[in-house]
């Protein structure tokens, strides 16, 4: 459709710092107009109408942190049905990890992730490339030429880069491009053999655990680095007290650094492990409550940048093994804006403008993306949201190819009823 009116709907677009009921206009791929009567319509003939009354209009949620599987691993997830689950998580635009097999290490890999979406036309999708070649941490990938074919970051996904000179090498590599370092933090001699937080569950448990300070040493030491070196560092899926107290007081100095949470560590505790549920089981861990209130605090504070799904899925042979042998990982594509709702806007932790800001223009400028805006001539990637809706999740409902979920029959709050990509509605939620 070349047109598309968004009527009665709550305006919320944190880009404009805009929040109030109005009428959008969308017309060929683009935002045109706000306030426009519903009988005025489009100068270019018929118009569409939603109505979104009771509703938010919010722009195209962006996920800067999934993993879709391809090229390798197609029997955990496929970019087909991985971006399927990012519409009906309301996500219009997302960041695919390059831990892959192979992984996306060359100008080939990046093509072939780029074409793979085009081919599913579901939503948006922009590769990270990996800071070294086959993310073992020995030598540099081709950054130029992987910039060139489209990578918007470079990581080594859930390989921490151990080689504090490759990683000062890379971030002042980097800054030829302006591209982010995407890290996680992990020193594995640390974490070991860990399966989940160590702590007083882990000890009842009989489990061996990954400390807090095994994620958080190497925080450290990735903050001095980017300090010294001027790069741009953002840090994955933060869950530490201690790691968003080196954060918070990095951004203080002026470092260049952002940070992102996963909705997993500021609503789950590991007490969760406590029924030996592998779906459960992601790494870094969940972790005590201690470590989930400086979460929820660092999102407050704005410590924590962004809100990113960590989605990572796992097939359902790999996750039926015992919880010592069962991979790490959890999807999260269709729960994290529902997360977000019960947990962190319906107790008031955040308001929506705050909320929306983290799953919109902050990733999108993180990763240096023309997307998490509602302004006049913006691309057309908008999320309606019905934030009174009641669900539960059922893991057979979801597009996901996987089911490894920590929430499955679990009440949530809040979920996109329709999705539009490009000025095309791409997902309608029928109930």
């Amino acid at each position: 459709m070349s047109s598309l009116l968004i009527t009665n709907g709550r305006v919320i677009d944190p880009s404009q710092d805009m929040d109030r009921v109005t009428n959008l206009l969308i017309e060929e791929e683009r935002i045109a107009a706000f306030d426009v009567e519903p009988d005025k319509g489009s100068t270019n003939g018929s118009v569409a109408t939603i109505d979104a009354a009771g509703k938010l209009v919010a722009p195209g949620l962006i996920d800067m942190h999934a993993y879709l599987g391809e090229p390798g691993g197609e029997d955990d997830e496929t970019i087909r049905t991985g971006t399927q689950a990012a519409l009906s998580g309301g996500f219009t635009s997302i960041a695919c990890a390059p831990n892959t097999n192979p992984p996306i290490d060359t100008q080939g890999t990046v093509q072939f992730v780029k074409q793979q979406a085009a081919d599913a036309n579901n939503c948006h999708v922009y590769p990270i490339a990996c800071v070294s070649k086959n993310r073992i941490g020995e030598e540099l990938a081709e950054m130029g030429t992987l910039v060139g074919a489209g990578a918007v970051a470079f990581s080594d996904a859930c390989s921490p880069i151990s080689n504090p000179e490759l990683m000062r090498r890379a971030l002042e590599y980097l800054l030829m491009f302006d591209k982010p370092l995407l890290s996680h933090p992990e020193v594995q001699e640390l974490s070991g053999d860990g399966v989940m937080h160590e702590g007083i569950v882990s000890t009842v448990l009989a489990l061996p655990g990954i400390p807090a300070e095994a994620e958080a040493v190497m925080t450290g030491r990735d903050i001095s680095l980017a300090e010294s070196t001027g790069g741009r560092i953002h840090m994955m899926h933060i869950s530490t007290v201690g790691s968003i107290d080196l954060i918070r007081r990095a951004k203080a100095r002026g470092v260049r650094i952002t940070a992102e949470v996963s909705p997993q560590h500021f609503s789950l505790t590991d007490e969760a492990l406590r029924s030996f549920d592998s779906n459960k089981k992601i790494n870094p861990p969940l972790r005590g409550q201690l470590h989930v209130d400086a979460c929820i605090a660092g999102l407050k504070d704005g410590t924590l940048d962004v809100i990113a799904s960590d989605h990572q899925p796992q097939a359902v042979e790999k996750k039926m093994q015992e919880l010592d042998r069962a991979p790490f990982g959890v999807i999260a594509l269709e729960t994290a804006l529902s997360v977000v709702v019960t947990k962190l806007i319906r107790p008031g932790h955040l308001d929506w403008m705050t909320a929306l800001e983290k799953m919109t223009i902050r990733p999108a400028r993180v990763l240096g993306i023309p997307k998490g805006t509602l302004q006049i001539g913006a691309d057309a990637d908008v999320t309606i949201i019905d934030p009174d809706a009641t669900w539960t999740v059922d893991l057979d409902a979801f597009f996901s190819k996987s089911s490894n979920s920590p929430y499955q029959g679990e009440t949530l709050y809040g979920r996109a009823s329709t999705v539009i990509v490009s000025g095309c509605v791409k997902f309608e939620r029928n109930c």
